[in-house]
């Protein structure tokens, strides 16, 4: 499936593929700076690499919280990435309006996990003939993912599915690593969302919390379970990224983690 999606490298290395960036893009110059040090760690270690950077946030707790720089700005961005460094990229969307605009600067259409149910939404990101990643909803089973990835295989057949978690209480989100064999029987590459996994939703600060001590405990595990890819978002300086700081990966820890990873992976073949 991944042969399908425009510019992916690495592919016959048999590593697991990587998701990452920074939750939303920010500047040019910080941008380019991330995907740099990522393109030289995942060239190295022969890891097929999507780049993800949302162009806006439309799910913020507060209403003064940062939703970007502005959709075509950011937009134009993420296609210029995609060209210079000759890799594919990946952002989410939110309703149908925007499947056919994301889908002129990205490669991979992302489904956010509260909007998964969305037909209207999962059905134009299906017909723009993207790759479209479906997360699942923190509120739903593995199995009924099927339902969302039937709506969009009635049009397109090139679908990653992502688990992020699931509400444990209304403060904190569990893996369930059941969860991952579970929805590999659909036939389709099967995502951990490591950094989102370790979110501390509906703070009463209006800010999202985490646990990013525990990000490469999340990895390993999920990468015994078997998944076919990793999802996290990292940041050079996490305590200073505009959104999600709090959960994610200080980005001079990945080629550590990712070493490690592969380790694993292959003593678990």
């Amino acid at each position: 499936m991944l042969a399908k999606i425009n510019k992916i490298q690495h592919q016959k290395s048999k590593n697991f593929f990587l998701i990452a960036g920074p939750c939303i893009i920010e500047e040019e110059d910080i941008t380019i700076d991330i995907v740099q040090r990522i393109t030289t760690i995942t060239n190295k270690l022969k890891i097929p690499f999507i780049f993800k950077g949302s162009y806006r946030k439309a799910n913020r707790s507060r209403l003064d919280s940062f939703t970007g720089i502005g959709d075509i700005k950011a937009l134009t961005i993420l296609k210029n990435i995609g060209d210079r460094f000759n890799i594919p990229t990946l952002t989410d969307i939110h309703t149908a309006e925007e499947a056919n605009i994301a889908a002129e600067y990205v490669d991979v259409l992302q489904i956010p996990a509260f909007l998964c149910r969305q037909t209207e939404l999962l059905v134009a990101a299906a017909k723009t003939g993207k790759c479209i990643n479906i997360k699942k909803g923190q509120f739903m089973s593995p199995e009924s993912i099927k339902h969302a990835l039937d709506k969009v295989k009635k049009y397109n057949n090139s679908i990653i599915i992502t688990e992020r978690g699931s509400m444990f209480g209304y403060q904190d989100l569990i893996i369930d690593y059941r969860a991952i064999p579970t929805m590999q029987k659909f036939g389709k590459p099967i995502v951990l969302d490591i950094t989102h996994s370790l979110q501390k939703p509906n703070q009463n600060t209006g800010i999202t919390g985490g646990e990013p001590e525990f990000i490469e405990t999340i990895a390993k595990a999920g990468i015994a379970a078997g998944v076919d890819g990793i999802f996290l978002e990292t940041h050079p300086n996490p305590k200073k990224a505009k959104s999600d700081g709090e959960n994610m990966l200080d980005l001079g820890q990945l080629e550590n983690m990712l070493m490690k990873l592969i380790k694993i992976q292959e003593a678990c073949r």
